[in-house]
């Protein structure tokens, strides 16, 4: 093997030694722990751990407000209960309006067990876990439950829609529908890598996580009120996606909801507060 040859070779080890590191970090978020608790609204909580179907142990808060509504408010990725650019707002919104929050950290986020996730899929197992442990220690707070997810949170509050009889509604705020198309923006958004390396990472990243479907193959599932957020200024999920999924499910469920905003991505929020709590708070007082 000559010189140049051997340089190429060796180059080239390298950039797949890269793209396989790249997806070994894309599986294995770093871990966001805060600070805060429910405790700064004077309201009583419970540190819990609850145990998933496949063996892992998760760690959230239950926070009682009475009644046998809960709201299960599910964080995105790379981020925890502790997000304060939107669980936070979210959980005290909840509680003022009157609900049981049940919050938690998905599998390999936050204080939970996980090494990696799968953005979306065996998050399902999280959701179905905690709504468990609520029928067996709070039977009378789980007469209802809704979900509101973000980001990742949001593509799991749709699986979960159409595979978990137990929840009667939800809200997916800025849902990636096609994962590759947002997994590939995700390079750029999270590691300021360019968008035509995801082709090189996505096989690494099957090694670390498998393979989840799109969240459009549930279009035709979901059969239960659902409200979709999408965000003109999000550079992850485009609007035409989302607008894609509610077109598709409209056609078998007449209880889904499309409200677009101005907002970058989850941040309707922060950008838009009163606004998002009225349409969320009044989408859950019809359908909860």
């Amino acid at each position: 093997m000559g010189p140049l040859l051997g340089a190429l070779v060796f180059l080239l080890l390298l950039f797949i030694l890269f793209a396989g590191f790249v997806a070994y970090k894309m599986a294995k978020p770093p871990r966001f722990i805060g600070d805060w608790t429910p405790k700064e609204w004077g309201v009583d909580y419970d540190e819990i751990t609850f145990e998933t179907s496949d063996g892992l142990k998760l760690s959230g808060w239950w926070i009682p407000s009475g009644g046998g509504k809960t709201v299960i408010p599910l964080h995105g990725y790379t981020r925890s209960r502790w997000d304060d650019v939107y669980m936070k707002q979210t959980t005290e919104f909840l509680l003022k309006e009157g609900y049981n929050v049940l919050t938690f950290d998905f599998r390999a986020h936050g204080r939970s067990e996980g090494k990696y996730t799968t953005v979306g899929r065996d998050e399902v197992r999280d959701v179905e876990a905690a709504i468990r442990w609520l029928k067996e220690n709070h039977p009378e707070a789980a007469e209802s439950i809704a979900l509101i997810g973000f980001s990742m949170g949001a593509i799991v509050t749709i699986r979960s829609l159409a595979e978990l009889g137990e929840v009667c509604c939800g809200v997916a705020d800025s849902p990636p529908i096609y994962l590759d198309r947002t997994g590939a923006r995700s390079l750029k958004y999270f590691a300021n890598l360019p968008e035509w390396l995801y082709p090189l990472v996505k096989p690494f990243g099957r090694l670390f996580s498998g393979e989840t479907e799109d969240t459009i193959e549930l279009a035709d599932k979901v059969r239960k009120p659902l409200l979709l957020i999408a965000g003109e200024k999000d550079p992850l999920v485009e609007v035409d996606e989302v607008r894609e999924f509610y077109e598709r499910n409209r056609k078998v469920n007449p209880d889904v909801e499309l409200w677009v905003t101005d907002s970058p991505h989850v941040r309707t929020l922060k950008f838009r507060p009163q606004e998002w709590k009225a349409r969320v708070g009044d989408f859950l007082r019809r359908h909860l």
